[in-house]
């Protein structure tokens, strides 16, 4: 027979299981971010597909492991699209493709991960890839879902750069101008410095094509 000790031992220890098991999903999850925004923003152009290809299949990886949740699929996404941007010609559209094809995973399981960064990526895509029959490109879809990313996250940096460079591509320039100061203002994030830095050069660059 136990002892009172042994069981209380053993029920502190059956608590903390899930604690352990949340920590080591996000300490993953943090290094997938951080690796990408090294490759995204610091990789030399010529590496970057081949360094977008090791993190998809971390990302896979990762996907299989926590099937319930929403967070690896929206990364791999992330990561296909941008290896999709490094790799370039008819070869990128199997890419996008594949991203588009994550990020709607992720939706069905949680279209709140992350901040609804999903809707971002994806809006992000719909605008960017060429329309039928070519690809799967659509403004109309595109504005909606950058729309529904800064419902839910109306101040983060990513939904206010999407939304802000989707406009600056249809010519509306006073709305985009907007988007990209609010974008420029947003709270750094202390986990992702590499990602926020290299997104405030994005934004620079595009406000510097838009009052030159």
């Amino acid at each position: 027979m136990k002892t009172l000790l042994q069981l209380i031992v053993l029920s502190v220890a059956v608590a903390l299981a899930p604690l352990a098991a949340a920590d080591a999903f996000d300490d993953e999850l943090l290094v997938l971010q951080e690796n990408w925004a090294q490759v995204q923003y610091q990789a030399p152009d010529k590496e970057k597909a081949d360094a977008f290809e090791r993190l998809h299949e971390q990302a896979v990886a990762m996907a299989k492991r926590y099937p319930q949740r929403a967070e690896p699929l929206v990364w791999d996404g992330i990561i296909l699209s941008t290896w999709a941007g490094a790799k370039g010609g008819l070869g990128a559209l199997s890419l996008v493709k594949q991203a588009r094809a994550a990020l709607e995973s992720s939706l069905a399981i949680d279209d709140l991960a992350l901040q609804g960064s999903a809707y971002t990526s994806l809006g992000s895509l719909y605008y960017q890839v060429p329309g039928w029959p070519i690809a799967f490109g659509d403004d109309d879809k595109a504005e909606k879902l950058l729309k529904k990313a800064l419902a839910i996250n109306p101040d983060g940096i990513d939904p206010n750069f999407f939304y802000a460079d989707f406009l600056k591509e249809q010519g509306r320039d006073e709305q985009a101008l907007k988007y990209f100061r609010h974008a420029d203002a947003a709270q750094p994030r202390p986990d992702r410095p590499i990602a926020d830095q290299g997104r405030h050069q994005d934004i620079r660059r595009k406000l510097e094509e838009l009052n030159g």
